[in-house]
């Protein structure tokens, strides 16, 4: 019988952000606009970082990979978001669903761990200037986003084989606009506790062991400024390096703190769905302003590519 409801179980049925046909089309265009915005910045970002020579330093190499998670998990959510505004039936294969769960998951670790690394970076830069070139050396960059990688690789492989190898229950209905975790749990026949403890524990590491290096380079970093010997105007810049980062932080780590880490009985998923907005669809449309817009380097490169733009024979 638990081999039959495994096999008779083809695809799902993820019910949306809402169930109000007169917010459809409204809903539509607005994240339409949200999702646009977000493969833009970020597309741009990473050409950006990529191909100017002034922006060629550790900081913007971590935000070239930040723009890519971004787009990445975006990608793995607000397309099929934004077709169930328009279809009259929102179905999802049941590989597609592993498919969308196992990038979702690893693009969402990789981030935490980006920003930790982003922190770690600001460290450095604020507390040893003298040395920031050797110790953020191209290797021990390239370390810091390859380690997040393969760890969040492993850990979503992990959390999706787990899941659907279990016996569903032949009853599809996700509640939720994406396959997350937590919903596709309430669906499974055979005992969830073994993969609930996983995803508690994996959870727990991953905000409080990456929240854990924020905190401690931020509170080094606050010690050294205030130490400055310089005038105010050299604080308010060091403490403007880091403003941006810390914003991004505080809306990331708490909404998914809100999400995972809280007891299985006091799940919302309604309440889940509007957080869930907010780091599948809203942050990374934000990334690209706060970390880009507000930085006279990032505009810089904006101008001297629109000049070399204008300069193209017509």
């Amino acid at each position: 019988m638990e081999e039959q409801n495994k096999t008779v179980l083809n695809e799902f049925l993820l019910m949306g952000l809402t169930d109000r046909p007169e917010l459809q089309a409204p809903f539509f265009v607005l994240f339409f606009l949200v999702y646009a915005t977000s493969a833009v910045g970020n597309v741009g970002m990473i050409i950006l970082t990529m191909t100017d020579d002034k922006l060629q330093t550790p900081m913007y190499f971590f935000l070239r990979h930040l723009a890519f998670i971004d787009l990445g998990y975006s990608t793995a959510v607000g397309p099929k978001m934004l077709v169930h505004f328009v279809a009259n039936e929102n179905t999802i294969p049941y590989n597609w669903c592993a498919a969308q769960l196992t990038f979702f998951i690893f693009f969402i670790i990789s981030e935490l761990f980006i920003l930790s690394a982003m922190a770690y970076d600001r460290y450095v830069a604020i507390c040893n200037p003298l040395l920031y070139t050797v110790v953020m050396s191209r290797r021990v960059c390239w370390v810091l986003v390859a380690i997040p990688y393969l760890y969040s690789a492993v850990v979503s492989l992990i959390t999706t084989i787990k899941i659907f190898i279990s016996s569903f229950c032949g009853y599809n209905v996700i509640s939720h606009f994406y396959c997350d975790s937590l919903p596709l749990l309430t669906l499974l026949c055979s005992s969830t506790l073994e993969i609930e403890l996983f995803v508690l524990i994996c959870s727990t590491f991953n905000l409080v062991s990456s929240l854990f290096i924020v905190l401690i380079s931020y509170i080094l970093i606050l010690v050294a400024i205030l130490r400055m010997n310089s005038a105010e105007e050299g604080r308010r810049k060091a403490f403007s390096t880091c403003g941006s980062h810390l914003t991004v932080v505080v809306v990331l780590y708490g909404t998914l703190s809100f999400m995972y880490m809280q007891p299985k009985s006091s799940h919302s998923f309604d309440a889940d769905k509007m957080a869930s907005v907010f780091y599948t669809l809203v942050i990374p449309m934000l990334n690209p302003i706060i970390y880009s817009l507000r930085n006279k380097e990032v505009k810089g490169a904006l101008q001297r590519i629109w000049k070399n733009v204008r300069k193209l024979p017509v």
